[in-house]
């Protein structure tokens, strides 16, 4: 069985942080998000994982995960031409995966506890394909599945009415006989081929389709605030490690994770708190459910539900909340008393508090 993971997706609503980066590769506890996904696949037991992607990040993607050895898996890459839906994107990986059964993994998607358990029920039932789905509040931002007994029956993309609120997951098994099911349906009324529409092929045909449940939380890290909030949940499962030495002018409460070779001098850390190595911190408050990336700095500020990533520099920001900094952002002050800040910044950028 092998594993086709959907990374083709342009990353608008994360915008300005996806015009230098492929929102799949943003880190979430310091560690991109596609790596939870590759890790949960492993475990299910498939080795073999198509990535599709599309040609403008193509490069970014071989270079952030390479082969898949280190993940022990084996990577391949998959390229969708053209943004016309997710249907579209399964069927570019039919070459991929020949005649065998096969898992879709949408790439923004985090699991708590993974698909182990619906990989070996779709294994042993051999059925045409199974969903997973879970209860939400509004299921019209969703497609939406209508069960019967242990069947989906009906499948509707984000309806106005939803018939129930069993919200369709980023995560499918399917038989081969979903390629026929993708060739039979016309594009919807945004242009795209919908995968809800070739499962609702299936399910017109008599096939059998099977809904399986999330146990525990799930997350689409489609938006800044769902990336922050990813990153909390992640780090609500984190352990006390402390691999650098911490001078007696500063304060450890709770659960934080310190890498090597970090400097912290005069500050109070709140955990869950996770630190990269290399970073720099001085005169500040750190956390909680904050991720602060390698070879970060941080002085004179207060950062909390936040993730910072690699290389940017923070000083005298006064209090930073509920924000996403990317790569290499320098954020400095004038002479303007403190305020609390929330921001969203993409790669390389400069913000000056005057």
């Amino acid at each position: 069985m092998k594993a086709v993971v959907l990374c083709a997706g342009e990353g608008t609503r994360l915008r300005p942080l996806t015009h230098t980066s492929a929102k799949h590769l943003i880190p979430v506890a310091n560690r991109p998000v596609i790596a939870y996904t590759i890790e949960a696949i492993r475990e299910s037991g498939i080795n073999e994982i198509g990535v599709v992607v599309s040609p403008n990040v193509e490069e970014e993607f071989k270079l952030a995960l390479g082969d898949g050895s280190k993940w022990d898996v084996q990577i391949s890459y998959i390229l969708q031409e053209s943004p016309k839906g997710l249907a579209h994107a399964v069927s570019c990986a039919k070459e991929f995966v020949k005649n065998e059964p096969f898992l879709v993994y949408l790439g923004d998607n985090l699991l708590e506890n993974g698909v182990t358990e619906i990989v070996k029920e779709f294994q042993r039932s051999k059925t045409g394909a199974s969903l997973l789905l879970t209860e939400v509040k509004d299921p019209s931002s969703f497609g939406v599945a209508s069960l019967a007994k242990d069947r989906i029956v009906k499948l509707v993309e984000k309806p106005k009415h939803p018939p129930s609120n069993l919200a369709v997951v980023g995560v499918y098994l399917f038989s081969p006989t979903i390629f026929e099911a993708i060739a039979q349906i016309k594009p919807s009324w945004r242009g795209e081929l919908e995968i809800t529409d070739a499962i609702q092929w299936l399910i017109d045909q008599g096939i059998e389709v099977r809904p399986h449940l999330v146990k525990g939380w799930w997350k689409d890290v489609g938006r800044p605030e769902d990336m922050i909030d990813a990153n909390r949940l992640i780090l609500e499962k984190l352990e006390l490690q402390i691999f650098s030495e911490i001078g007696q002018d500063s304060k450890i409460v709770g659960r934080v994770s310190i890498a090597e070779g970090v400097q912290i001098r005069a500050s109070e850390l709140r955990g869950p708190l996770l630190i990269g190595p290399g970073a720099v911190i001085e005169n500040s408050f750190i956390g909680p459910f904050t991720s602060i990336g390698q070879g970060v700095r941080i002085v004179s500020s207060e950062i909390e539900y936040s993730i910072v990533m690699s290389g940017a520099s923070i000083e005298g920001a006064g209090r930073v909340d509920h924000s996403l900094i990317g790569r290499n952002v320098r954020i400095f002050r004038g002479k303007r008393p403190p305020e609390t800040y929330h921001f969203v910044i993409g790669d390389n950028s400069e913000v000056r508090l005057v």
